[in-house]
């Protein structure tokens, strides 16, 4: 059985590194522009994530969570909420992630909620209310939905290095 540890609090003006598995033990991995799922195992590289919290939260919602940016590395990239055909969408933009966290203001396309019970996090998007990133089977994108809890995984665990 695995050794599950309270995940640490982010450091409010530090950026941590980490992976983030699915409940299913699904690695992200970097196909094309887009993070898929796959089954974790030693021959499997899962991406990098770079978790940087907000700086500015004064404008933000308060008891939903911390806010935080969420990138991959190499290449340099974030995790992006937008508006495609009339649907909110998980999007992956060539940007660097302290370039949005030195940003005067929040950048609340880029922004989630992160919100822990245990060793389990969501991701909430800011600029969609009520959407969360999430994972189905193997091989698919993650992406973001509204629909909690019921056909796909809104539940992750996110470890951060050392």
């Amino acid at each position: 059985m695995a050794n599950h540890v309270t995940p640490p609090t982010l450091a409010r003006d530090s950026s941590q590194l980490g992976k983030i598995p699915d409940l299913d033990q699904q690695a992200w991995i970097l196909q094309g522009q887009s993070l898929v799922t796959v089954p974790r195992s030693n021959s499997v590289v899962s991406v990098t994530v770079t978790v940087i919290p907000c700086k500015y939260t004064e404008s933000l919602e308060q008891d939903k969570g911390t806010p935080i940016y969420l990138g991959i590395q190499n290449p340099d990239m974030c995790l992006c909420c937008e508006n495609v055909e009339g649907q909110p969408t998980l999007v992956l933009k060539e940007k660097k992630i302290l370039d949005l966290y030195n940003q005067p203001q929040p950048v609340k396309p880029f922004l989630f909620y992160r919100s822990h019970t245990g060793s389990t996090s969501t991701f909430e998007s800011v600029a969609f209310p009520g959407w969360f990133i999430a994972s189905s089977k193997k091989d698919d994108p993650i992406f973001l939905t509204s629909d909690q809890g019921k056909s796909y995984n809104i539940n992750f665990n996110l470890y951060i290095e050392a």
